[in-house]
This record gives structure tokens, sequence and C-alpha cells, in this order.
């Protein structure tokens, strides 16, 4: 594999993006870059966001294994939680965004683990061996993951606004999620607070996992 880095395009930024979970569009862009560093920095690799020699071999290890780029807690996660940021269908936030609200609130930082944008990609929040700020009595033992959207257009009312490139991300990091934690239970917010969140049936849609 070629070095590659911000500003680069083809079929290596493609095979990036796939494996960090990524909208594969073959251009390296801001996003890209920032998940790159994310990734070198909890591999022990230089946080430089170019992705050479070592990025790549780190990356090919992982896939002769069948590893996914997602890393393994250290805590013991009994819990796999699904939240929405109660924002407006077809709007966009950024894991930047929420964290900013969640300072506001007096939070260390962003509350959930991972958070889903509506192209799909997914993007780190709060480091994965610290306990978020999402659930009330399940914090220490759980992965908290929240998808941009959960309500109407210029309303208070709860929909489920996950775009059809959330779902596919939302199954395929579950998927990723319960190989690294088998004896993990799936759920919705609802299941332990008074709020609609995450606006759709957690348990009969991924009842399968």
């Amino acid at each position: 594999m070629k070095t590659i880095k911000k500003g680069s395009r083809g079929q290596e930024v493609k095979h990036l993006q796939t494996y960090l979970h990524l909208m594969a569009d073959g251009i390296f862009g801001p996003l890209t870059e920032e998940a790159v560093k994310e990734f070198q920095k909890n591999h022990g690799l230089t946080a430089d966001g170019i992705v050479g020699t070592k990025t790549w071999a780190v990356i090919e290890a992982d896939e002769a294994k069948g590893v996914s780029s997602i890393a393994k807690s250290k805590r013991n996660i009994k819990e796999i939680i699904i939240h929405c940021s109660d924002t407006p269908e077809g709007k966009d936030f950024t894991v930047a965004d929420i964290r900013a609200w969640h300072k506001a609130r007096n939070f260390s930082d962003v509350g959930y683990h991972y958070v889903i944008y509506r192209d799909g990609s997914i993007h780190l929040g709060r480091d994965i061996d610290i306990a978020g700020a999402h659930c009330t009595n399940h914090n220490t033992i759980s992965i908290g993951i929240c998808y941009i959207g959960g309500r109407e257009v210029g309303s208070t009312k709860p929909k489920d606004t996950r775009t059809a490139e959330q779902k596919k991300a939302l199954l395929k990091l579950l998927k990723d999620l319960k190989k690294l934690y088998p004896n993990a239970t799936i759920h919705g917010h609802k299941e332990f607070a008074n709020k609609a969140c995450p606006c759709f049936e957690v348990k009969k849609e991924y009842s399968n996992l």
C-alpha cells in the first residue's frame, strides 16, 4: 500500500475508510484525517494522520485476523446502549457539538463512546476505557452509542430519523462490538429512562445479534 494523507484520493483511501467505518468516498478529507489520528493514537503510533508503512501494517494485520478497527475496552462491558442526539431530522451535528453540550452540563467530556453521523460514518467520542455519561446507573458497565437525529423537523416529537447509511453503520458497529463483548446485551436508552430515546425498538430490531 502506498502512503496516503489528507488530499489523497483513490482505492487506497476507500480501503482505509471502509476499515475505519467511514463513508468510503475515496477522498482523504478532514474527517478521515481525524479518524486516522485517533486510530494511530489508540495503537501506539505517531498520530500524524499520515497512513504510511507502520499504520498500514497494523491495519493489514488486523484484517488478516478478521479484527475490526474498533478497540476493546479494559472495562467489564455488560451492556451496549443506543441513544439518539435528539436533534432535528436532516440536520448534521458532530462529536464536537455534543461535547460542547455535555460540557455545558458539567460533564468532563462527551458522554457517548461512539457517534454515528447521518452519512453513516462512525466517530469516536469518550475514551472506551473511561465510563461514559449516558445512562444513569449503567455507565460503568456499558458502551454508549449515539446516532445523530431523533426528532421531527420544527417539533419536539420523537421520530426514527435514521438514514439508510446510519442503519447500516449501526448494525455493523453492533456486530463488531458483539465480537469484542459476546455476552453484552443490546438496549435502547428508553429501557432505563423515561425517554423516547432512541426513537425505535432496539430489542425488536437487534433480537438476532
